[in-house]
């Protein structure tokens, strides 16, 4: 019964939000809704929730134990704006302006890293590797290998390559190999197959996971693009297929600007 209240609960917020998002304007102010003009540029204002308290659980060897099925990352308020170069500024325009209407997530394509979905996550740790394992979009999983020092010669990925090391009670996720396709966001930010994602996990105590993301592409970006997250752990939830792509319904409703059509 939890799990069936949970997943009503997440359907009518994402009902909600598809009708704040997508209803013409003249609509909002008509009913007294409040207004957001372009979805992809809401930015957050405040934390969420911590997670509940506790000592951090640790592996055989010491290092911790980031298993646990995670709310998905939110990004954390005040980290300033990313250095775009004007292609990649006027294009993150254009979509934010087009209200997100070909962002390919919507298509049920994976998301990519570092990209924070709404559903929630599963960390499954090894000695060797640590995998991720995501309950929305295609129900698919990211690897991410401890035991290697080198990238493998790839290209093309939507999850790229990972490698990751401990420094101290931080492990740091270095990722490289990715294709273009993909958005970091609802706002359509870009980037090109030179992208370098650089992640910081710090489980600071058992239900509060601290990542920090630093995202390099200079094809894209005049610096490096530093963003802050937070995932809290869930106790009492179990975690069940989503297929995005059966009776994938998004795309009709994803009608873009209208009134400059």
């Amino acid at each position: 019964m939890k799990r069936y209240l949970s997943l009503m609960i997440a359907a009518g917020v994402g009902l909600s939000m598809v009708t704040l998002v997508w209803s013409p304007l003249s609509a909002q102010e008509n009913t007294g809704a409040k207004k957001v003009r372009y979805p992809g540029a809401v930015r957050p204002t405040k934390a969420p929730p911590p997670g509940p308290p506790g000592p951090v659980p640790r592996m055989p060897d010491g290092t911790p134990d980031l298993a646990g099925i995670w709310n998905a990352q939110r990004e954390l308020p005040g980290d300033p704006e990313p250095d775009m170069l004007p292609w990649a500024a006027a294009l993150t325009k254009q979509r934010t302006e087009n209200y997100s209407a070909d962002d390919p997530e919507a298509r049920c394509v994976p998301g990519g890293v570092p990209r924070a979905t709404p559903y929630h996550v599963q960390m499954v740790s090894t000695p060797k590797l640590l995998l991720i394992l995501f309950e929305g979009n295609i129900h698919t999983f990211r690897q991410i290998f401890l035991d290697r020092k080198e990238h493998l010669k790839v290209s093309g990925l939507w999850y790229g390559d990972s490698i990751g090391h401990w420094e101290g009670d931080t492990l740091v996720v270095d990722t490289v190999g990715f294709n273009d396709k993909f958005w970091f966001d609802m706002a359509g930010h870009p980037h090109t197959t030179q992208l370098h994602v650089i992640e910081r996990y710090h489980r600071r105590d058992f239900g509060n996971l601290d990542v920090e993301v630093t995202i390099i592409d200079p094809g894209t970006y005049a610096k490096p693009w530093v963003q802050h997250r937070l995932s809290t752990l869930v106790t009492d939830f179990d975690m069940l297929e989503y297929v995005c792509n059966e009776n994938n319904q998004d795309p009709g409703h994803l009608a873009g600007d209208t009134d400059h059509k």
